[in-house]
């Protein structure tokens, strides 16, 4: 396996846990007779059986520091060395913090006649090994940089050096890989540069850099972290997690000579959120942090810092350690935050409700029984009061202890909700503990289950019971419906006696719906529980039965919608706001007619949700589905059935091709 467990010093070990709940609301906006909902009584009221609550800890997203945003490629000995002072001067390697990586730069791209690589001893004394020994001197761990193809970022970007051609590790993945844990590296970053460049295809070379790590790991006994950098290209969310620790879901937070903004964060962050995903020790991620640099005020280094905690993002710190501030010293401490982040439970937050636009609502499963994370985020130009609801994060309404994360106090005692007054552009982040968790279902088998039940289309969290009595994590596979795309799951070890790992999965309403593991270890049931806020429906074609889909998981701006076969996943599980007429996908793109079209034959897409009326869609109660603005009818086109159907506007003709249910 490529990541490590990261185990920190300072950090508590395995939580006793929850069998974290969820209760139930039907979604159903409308429906064919014949497509009624199946009753939600196997979620809300199925007999518990026998299945453990101890919850295993997997591997926390890596922390620490990180060259590129304050030196770019202009890096050598001395510069890493005054940043390892600076690191542990500032206590950060006492808050959690331990990597200390290298980007691009250090290499231009030489090699000995054996294909080792070479590097310049003015610039390094001693060579790569020296200053990873000496980060290793200050307890710390030591990461490194390169491209999956033959020339790297810089040979195609050069920034601060000339360019650099064969800075890649295409061609010597496992000498590459070797070399760096020979080095006594602990991390290698590798970029896209000569990938994208080369057109290489994104799955099978990073698996091929994933199985290097791994044979470099049998070679020299150290692990090496890797950390998959691709920009989301090719939506590595689908096939990522089990091939490194980590993987970038969007370009670089910033470019280097421009100023970081709260903008840049705010879309990082958005680009981010992929729960299904994030699990077991594997992370999705928004890029190295800005906080501290110039651009953001502490208001919003803290809101930053808010949402890469709520995601349970990576959290690598990329400004000039020489010149922290006390502010922004406090600021990237925060235990309370900080513990947010590293939850032993690995899940990631996720919007949990908007009721106004631009007042967002996340919540984030927490390890131990009734407790969650919550950020609200205030998006408007004005202070606004924002609520957060116990019911849709999957708590009754039961007291709770509700704390303030940067006032570090409880700030109230309360059932139901809570209210908190957000200062324009920033958020509030708040933990919710001790609250009674909603109720969920259970079910025995030891690789599959199948008649798995949901009130409600969407989000639920899995704990999986199982044992692993040996001294290493197993990997599997595990498929939901069959057709959803399969993610590699971690079983870290349990002793003799069994424990629990989670997961994110979607499911459709019902009981129809199957989870299986192949390769897993033994197991003994698994616990499901919703999470109400991310409730929603598919949308089902009267011609077809086929549903509503965004292909692969894709999320960018003018992905077509299509028709495929319904499986609950999150692409094809739609929010319908009634008051905003919206339909709303993965918790911030909305369907759109493209380029605001009014003619037959308009594509219709997602696109970030905006409010234009090119958005706005009437569900109406003859199965038909209008575009606010055009007036025309969500049609697949041609009335064909088949897989990849793209859906379009068309004049509304009563055809089953224009009818849908929504359940």
């Amino acid at each position: 396996m490529s990541s490590p467990s990261l185990r920190r010093r300072c950090r508590t070990a395995a939580v006793r846990a929850l069998a974290l709940a969820t209760g139930v609301t039907a979604a159903l906006l409308f429906a064919q007779p014949s497509q009624a909902p199946a009753p939600a009584t196997t979620e809300l009221n199925a007999s518990p059986v026998a299945v453990t609550d101890r919850q295993i800890a997997v591997p926390e997203a890596p922390m620490g520091w990180a060259s590129w945003n304050a030196f770019a490629a202009k890096v050598d000995y001395n510069v890493i060395k005054q940043q390892v002072d600076a690191f542990v001067a500032a206590g950060l390697r006492e808050a959690g913090y331990e990597y200390i990586n290298i980007d691009e730069g250090w290499w231009q791209g030489t090699r000995d006649s054996a294909g080792n690589i070479t590097v310049d001893e003015a610039e390094w004394p001693g060579g790569m090994k020296a200053i990873a020994d000496y980060i290793h001197s200050k307890g710390l761990k030591a990461g490194i940089y390169t491209d999956a193809g033959k020339d790297g970022c810089g040979y195609y970007f050069p920034t601060g050096r000339p360019a650099a051609p064969g800075s890649g590790s295409e061609g010597h993945y496992e000498q590459d890989m070797t070399q760096f844990s020979r080095w006594g590296f602990d991390f290698v970053k590798v970029d896209w540069c000569g990938g994208d460049a080369e057109r290489l295809d994104s799955k099978t070379t990073y698996q091929a850099i994933s199985d290097a790590v791994a044979a470099a790991t049998a070679t020299t006994g150290r692990p090496l972290t890797l950390s998959l950098c691709n920009w989301g290209r090719s939506n590595p969310w689908n096939w990522a997690p089990g091939m490194g620790a980590m993987w970038r879901t969007n370009s670089d937070i910033f470019f280097h000579g421009g100023t970081p903004s709260y903008g840049n964060v705010l879309t990082a962050f958005d680009r981010n959120i992929h729960p299904t995903a994030q699990h077991t020790g594997y992370y999705n991620d928004p890029d190295m942090m800005v906080v501290g640099m110039n651009g953001l005020s502490a208001a919003q280094n803290r809101s930053h810092m808010n949402l890469w905690a709520i995601s349970g993002a990576p959290l690598l710190a990329g400004l000039d350690l020489t010149t922290l501030t006390t502010e922004t010293r406090n600021i990237l401490t925060n235990p309370e935050v900080i513990a947010v982040d590293q939850d032993p439970r690995g899940l990631q937050g996720v919007k949990v409700a908007e009721d106004t636009r631009n007042l967002q609502v996340y919540g984030k499963v927490l390890s131990g029984n009734g407790n969650r994370a919550v950020v609200l985020l205030n998006r408007t130009s004005t202070t606004q009061n924002m609520t957060v609801r116990w019911s849709d994060l999957g708590l009754t309404n039961a007291t709770a202890t509700v704390r303030d994360l940067w006032t570090r106090t409880n700030v109230a005692t309360t059932g139901t909700s809570y209210t908190a007054s957000v200062p324009a552009g920033t958020s509030v982040m708040l933990t919710i503990k001790g609250g009674t968790e909603q109720s969920a279902s259970t079910y025995n088998g030891t690789a599959g289950f199948s008649g798995v039940a949901a009130g409600s289309a969407g989000l639920k969290t899995v704990d999986v019971s199982y044992t692993n009595n040996t001294s290493a994590p197993v990997k599997a596979t595990l498929t939901v419906n069959g057709s959803q795309t399969p993610t590699k799951v971690s079983f870290p070890p349990t002793g003799s006696s069994p424990g629990n790992i989670s997961v994110a999965v979607s499911l459709k309403q019902g009981s129809a719906n199957t989870i299986s593991f192949s390769g897993a270890p033994t197991l003994e049931g698994i616990v499901v529980r919703a999470l109400p806020g991310r409730n929603g429906t598919l949308v089902t074609g009267a011609q077809s039965g086929r549903c509503l889909d965004i292909d692969n998981n894709t999320i960018n701006n003018g992905t077509d919608a299509q028709l495929w076969d319904c499986n609950g996943g999150q692409n094809q599980v739609w929010q319908y706001n009634s008051t905003r007429k919206e339909l709303v996908v993965y918790g911030n793109k909305c369907l759109d007619a493209h380029g605001a079209g009014t003619t037959n034959g308009t594509r219709v897409v997602i696109w970030d949700c905006t409010g234009a009326t090119n958005q706005k869609w009437n569900v109406n109660s003859d199965g038909t589905i209008t575009n606010v603005n055009a007036g025309l009818c969500l049609d697949a086109y041609g009335a064909a059935t088949t897989n990849r159907t793209k859906l379009v506007l068309w004049g509304c003709n009563g055809q089953n091709n224009q009818k849908w249910s929504l359940t």
